[in-house]
């Protein structure tokens, strides 16, 4: 993976490099800021208000056309982890939106606190996380927040309770502020994670560090770790398994191109070395096919995919 340095904008940026497909066409423009205010400057200072943040690419496809957009990336800038008040009984910690989920994970436990160990098992930063309420074996990581920093397209900072905002499984939306109406709707303005304070408890037996150990040899053992993948492609339908369901309809080990669903998680798709993220989304696009042929379930990609199609 390509590494730039804070305060570098570059023209042209492959986007396979900075997403954990491996896959996809260039960023027209691609910056990673020196820290918040670099960040709020240089959106500031631009004249498009049209940008795509993201942290690790592991939750990204961006097609093989591009991205005319600029794309601004927080991991290697937003990385900062703040202790704010750590007693006997609570730990409150402000972290930035670059920051990757394990990390938070470690931290927590080494602290002596227990609630963040899931992260160990989320492949993204704090940022992505908050902004789909990512999860896994059980929680979900707005059952940490205690409060957000956003910022949006203007360049303008919001300070945010978990009560501004609708969240469900895989779902963070902002809801309208405007106390007249009598259903909350959803804010206009797009809005960007930048830092959360993050809630933990104590954990007198230290049983935190163990958790994450158990949990990764977990993810080593039912995970395609090996190879370039964005994690679970598809959302569990209400009630079920989108893995099972895959799995049901055997499609394990279902190519296309270079692209092939995994024999190890059928959830993950998998690059085999020269996958196209055409390849990727058409893959994507068979599995729901087929799933919703056999079984009568549509599968909702977990997945973001932006950008243009060739041709």
């Amino acid at each position: 993976m390509t590494y730039l340095y804070p305060g570098q904008l570059r023209n042209n940026e492959p986007m396979s490099q900075h997403v954990s497909w491996r896959a996809g066409g260039m960023a027209e423009r691609f910056y990673v800021p020196l820290n918040r205010q670099d960040l709020l400057e240089f959106v500031k200072g631009q004249s498009q208000s049209v940008f795509h943040v993201i942290g690790l690419g592991s939750n990204l496809l961006v097609r093989d056309g591009g991205l005319p957009e600029t794309v601004i990336q927080t991991h290697g800038a937003l990385k900062e982890i703040k202790v704010l008040r750590q007693d006997p009984e609570e730990l409150v910690i402000e972290v930035e939106a670059g920051v990757p989920a394990p990390k938070v994970a470690r931290s927590v436990a080494r602290l002596g606190y227990q609630g963040a160990e899931f992260m160990a098992g989320i492949p993204g930063t704090v940022g992505g996380a908050l902004a789909m309420n990512a999860g896994c074996y059980g929680r979900e990581t707005w059952n940490c927040v205690h409060s957000v920093l956003t910022m949006d397209e203007k360049g303008q900072f919001f300070e945010r309770t978990v009560e501004d905002y609708e969240v469900g499984y895989r779902h963070v939306a902002l809801k309208n502020s405007a106390k007249h109406t009598a259903t909350p709707r959803f804010h206009p303005t797009k809005e960007w994670f930048i830092a959360a304070k993050l809630k933990f408890i104590n954990d007198p037996l230290l049983q935190g560090q163990k958790m994450i150990r158990e949990l990764l040899a977990r993810r080593v053992a039912t995970q395609p770790l090996g190879q370039p993948n964005a994690g679970s492609v598809f959302r569990n339908p209400s009630g079920g398994f989108a893995a099972q369901l895959i799995e049901k309809c055997g499609l394990k080990g279902l190519r296309e191109g270079g692209a092939e669903v995994s024999h190890k998680h059928a959830n993950f798709i998998v690059n085999t070395g020269n996958a196209t993220a055409a390849d990727i989304e058409n893959l994507i696009d068979r599995v729901q096919q087929r799933v919703r042929e056999i079984c009568g379930i549509t599968l909702l990609p977990e997945v973001r995919i932006i950008g243009n199609k060739v041709g």
